[in-house]
């Protein structure tokens, strides 16, 4: 080691016991005026062993000398990191910012680790905190410390700075962090323009009904509940990528809910709305148009637990007559519920319902941008400050992508119905117990017997696959299970034809997600050639299309996506 090096290493190895003892010191003041831990007995936390502290130490201070021989020498950097991955942060200034960032995250979460916080949901919500921190901490964040946004003033004269304050400033307007231009596309133009008729519409929902794009098809319908959080076109994008078109395609007569927006006077709208006066009579009226009491039923996401309700609700009152139930990445147990879970406890949700749920309060609306950054945060280098960099630091447009556009197309949700959901899914985790109440009767998902096909995603960060797996527990029926690659959204939306991803299939269903996924092959490409077939499997006789939209008692409304989409 030189001279310069050593000096280096001398001096800074002296400052690393007291970085460790103010990080220490950091964090227990950081939890100490945090409402998170309230109640919390947090002192021991912050007690480590001093030889824990030494090892720390002793690796964060051979990898600060090697990085200060690094600087002193000028060679360049080089980052696996996106955010630092351009020929500008190679350079000796910017490289060793971000050098030096990242070796102070590293410190912070290695510290993290090693904190004896026994219980789960605090260890959880600090490591949120920290990764929040880290995040926002990013010399890639700052205008100053960002040698590429800085190279685009000059290369734009100055005019990405007014751009990216014009995106800011629409932005604020909007109260989201848009991923993607509100232009970029149309719906019922660019996107949701599957040919079909709006048949039915009430104060909650609209029932749309697809022309066929088959000369002959099956005459059960396949009848579907999408997310009531965001709106139904996810399953309907553009035509290359349109389940709903794939479905037609195959020969399957599609009828399909388009919740409305949820505006102040539907604010009080309940749980038991959306099930009684949303799905039952949406599934009613699938079966008086299509002439068949028996149709297949899909639910997506919050979707599928609106869907399994009904079905259940139903059950109770003698009404079992389905071909099948498909659930995609949707919980009926919520034993796991993934990063989401640190934001719930009973705080929060009885926070809900005294402002927005009615429980000797008002009522009122759970805004749905409020949702949608949330689940930006979850994710924050990857679904947060990288678009804010692009859009503001950089002035540039975001990519045109249907899959963001719609997830910035987001929904509120009434109050009453929002707080219920809460407390007996995510808090309570009762909807699976058999003793729920719901439209006047038990809820017993047991109650469902009809075969099931039940998807989950392997990455999927808001409906864990072993969560979605443990559905296969509480139904009748017979089950297949099938895990998608890929997240919550991408890895539901992956047509045959892009030939991407793949999945892992296996006959046999056991208790433990784990011995089936051991045991279970992977086979190429997307998941829907295996559920289409499946679909085949549980369907009559092809005979030729019915062409007609509705009928007497329900004539077409309006063209499909109808208005409700709009809202």
């Amino acid at each position: 080691m030189d001279s310069k090096a050593q000096t280096f290493n001398s001096y800074w190895s002296g400052q690393v016991p007291f970085i460790a003892n103010f990080a220490l010191q950091q964090l227990r003041l950081w939890v100490s005026t945090n409402p998170w831990f309230t109640g919390q007995d947090y002192h021991a936390w912050f007690d480590l062993p001093r030889a824990t502290l030494d090892t720390l130490q002793s690796d964060y201070q051979q990898q600060w000398a090697e990085l200060g021989q690094r600087v002193l020498s000028g060679q360049p950097f080089s980052f696996q990191d996106r955010r630092f991955a351009s020929d500008n942060w190679s350079q000796p200034l910017y490289g060793s910012l971000a050098a030096f960032y990242l070796l102070n995250a590293g410190f912070l979460l290695k510290l993290l680790e090693h904190l004896p916080i026994e219980t789960r949901k605090p260890r959880q919500r600090l490591l949120y905190l920290v990764e929040q921190a880290i995040a926002a901490g990013a010399p890639s964040n700052c205008l100053a410390s960002n040698p590429d946004a800085l190279q685009r003033v000059v290369e734009t004269g100055g005019s990405s700075l007014l751009t990216g304050l014009l995106h800011l400033a629409s932005d604020l307007q909007e109260g989201k962090m848009r991923q993607c231009d509100r232009d970029a596309f149309q719906v019922g133009v660019d996107l949701a323009n599957t040919p079909g008729e709006v048949v039915f519409e009430n104060e909650l929902f609209q029932l749309i009904q697809y022309y066929p794009q088959a000369q002959t098809g099956y005459r059960r319908p396949v009848f579907i509940v999408p997310p009531s959080i965001n709106k139904f076109y996810i399953l309907d994008l553009r035509p290359d990528n349109s389940m709903v078109g794939h479905l037609l395609q195959q020969g399957h007569p599609v009828f399909l809910m388009s919740w409305r927006n949820f505006d102040q006077a539907h604010a009080g709208t309940t749980w038991d709305d959306l099930i009684d006066t949303g799905i039952v009579k949406a599934l009613q009226v699938t079966r008086e148009i299509s002439g068949e009491q028996r149709p297949h039923c899909v639910g997506f996401c919050i979707g599928g637990t609106l869907l399994s309700t009904a079905l259940a609700v139903l059950a109770a009152r003698g009404d079992r007559e389905i071909a099948s139930v498909s659930l995609l990445t949707t919980f009926l147990d919520y034993l796991d519920t993934g990063p989401i879970d640190i934001f719930v406890d009973e705080q929060l949700v009885a926070y809900r319902e005294r402002t927005i749920g009615g429980s000797n309060g008002p009522i009122g609306l759970f805004k749905g941008e409020d949702m949608g950054n949330t689940f930006s945060l979850l994710r924050p280098n990857d679904l947060w400050w990288n678009y804010n960099v692009d859009k503001y630091l950089k002035g540039q447009k975001p990519n045109a992508l249907d899959l963001l556009f719609w997830n910035n197309d987001s929904t509120n949700l009434p109050g009453p119905m929002y707080c219920w959901y809460l407390r007996h899914t995510y808090l309570q985790n009762d909807l699976k117990s058999g003793e729920l109440e719901c439209c006047g009767v038990k809820l017993d998902l047991r109650a469902i017997d009809a075969p099931a096909y039940i998807l989950a995603t392997h990455d999927d960060h808001i409906v864990p696959w072993r969560s979605a797996y443990a559905s296969t527990q509480l139904l009748s029926g017979p089950t297949r299970f099938v895990l998608g690659a890929s997240g919550h959204i991408a890895g539901v939306i992956n047509p045959p034809a892009r030939e991407k991803r793949h999945y892992w299939t296996q006959e046999q269903i056991t208790s433990d997600p784990d011995v089936w996924f051991d045991n279970a092959r992977q086979q190429p490409g997307s998941w829907w050639n295996d559920w289409f077939a499946w679909l085949a499997d549980q369907s009559a006789e092809r005979e030729p299309a019915m062409q007609q939209m509705g009928n007497a008692q329900y004539p077409p409304l309006e063209p499909a996506p109808g208005r409700y989409v709009m809202q």
